[in-house]
């Protein structure tokens, strides 16, 4: 089982300039030894200079070579004998679509919570507490996503929207300004439509955040904050299974992120919208 950062690097190796693709290919060769090495050692290694591996580091979102190292290790200690990826293959019984399934969901989660940045997830969860309005931004199965986040900030009375008309997205990200907060959503980073929602929001002077597949992407670039989840889908998984459950993973740690912060004041909120909700709900 590949890790999400290994995953990702043979994904964009092909992008990298000359150096940082040799560099590249030498971690993808031997991932084991290069946690055991220093920067000049590596660097030496594969004919590079030091400040190219930070480079090289920062371009795949680490705050540099140590930060690297640190959590490319942690992947290769954990064991995925249990949790592996499964595709769904044709004429399978159905216990064993159950057992794939909750494979793969388990696994997106782990594998998820693994690419965490947590002072950028702080930060992130500072932000849309202090937000006077957030927007949300997602096409496809990220819009669904996009909507479970919108419900949940309502309930804690948050000024947000969540359109899943492209046209909308921008007529409302339009309207955005400092002090409101964009939270874009694509597995891909790729999405046209969200990257013009988002790159509409930034230049309106909200602040941005997206959530992507780990690596590279032009989504993750715009943002101020770029959060990660796992990026390993294939075959029949690829797009709206796994994919989905590890971004409301991340959607469901910023909202309570946010009720603990701010516990005193999202608590009441939150009980008041239920209880309205059980006396006016048509029985």
């Amino acid at each position: 089982m590949q890790s999400p950062i290994l995953h990702a690097l043979k994904q964009n190796l092909n992008t990298l300039p000359p150096q940082e693709r040799r560099l590249g290919e030498k971690i993808l060769e031997s991932p084991s030894s290069v946690i055991h090495l220093g920067i000049t050692e590596l660097a030496r290694m594969c004919s590079i200079s030091p400040s190219t591996i930070t480079r090289f580091c920062k371009s795949f979102h680490f705050k540099g070579f140590p930060d690297f190292k640190m959590k490319l290790a942690g992947e290769l200690a954990l064991k995925h004998a249990d949790n592996a990826y499964q595709d769904v293959i044709a004429g399978n019984a159905l216990h064993k679509v159950v057992q794939a399934i909750e494979a793969n969901h388990i696994a997106s989660i782990t594998d998820t919570t693994r690419l965490l940045d947590m002072e950028l997830i702080e930060r992130a969860v500072v932000a849309l507490c202090s937000a006077g309005r957030i927007d949300l931004y997602g096409a496809a199965t990220s819009s669904i996503v996009a909507q479970d986040f919108y419900q949940k900030l309502v309930r804690i009375g948050k000024n947000s929207t969540a359109f899943a008309d492209s046209h909308m997205q921008i007529t409302s990200a339009s309207s955005l300004g400092p002090g409101d907060v964009a939270l874009a959503l694509s597995y891909s980073g790729e999405t046209s439509e969200t990257i013009s929602a988002l790159r509409c929001a930034k230049d309106s002077g909200a602040f941005t955040i997206s959530l992507t597949q780990y690596g590279s992407s032009t989504l993750a670039s715009l943002a101020d904050i770029s959060l990660f989840s796992s990026s390993l889908e294939k075959g029949m998984r690829r797009g709206d299974m796994a994919s989905r459950i590890a971004q409301l993973h991340i959607v469901d740690i910023l909202f309570m992120g946010m009720v603990s912060r701010e516990f005193e004041d999202y608590i009441p909120r939150l009980e008041s919208s239920y209880q309205n909700v059980r006396k006016y709900r048509t029985n």
